[in-house]
């Protein structure tokens, strides 16, 4: 009786961390850039904690020229 309870703390305890290694190693979540795009997605999440928020999403062009592009004006003469 008196290792049953020290026990069986350790034995959740390390339930616990298993889950944890295996939520993680299954939804790694999104990191990064996917491959095969020709952008990357930049992700703003803003949470008042209220019960307001707002997310936006952002399309950069991977390509260095393309990105450069997006600072020239319209109406700019080439």
């Amino acid at each position: 009786m008196d290792l049953f309870v020290p026990l069986s703390i350790v034995g959740i305890l390390v339930l616990v961390a298993a889950l944890a290694v295996m939520a993680q190693r299954t939804n790694p979540g999104q990191r990064g850039s996917r491959p095969g795009r020709g952008y990357h997605v930049l992700r703003s999440d803003y949470q008042s904690g209220m019960g307001g928020g707002h997310v936006t999403e952002w399309q950069v062009p991977k390509d260095p020229d393309a990105y450069a592009k997006l600072f020239v004006p319209k109406d700019s003469k080439k």
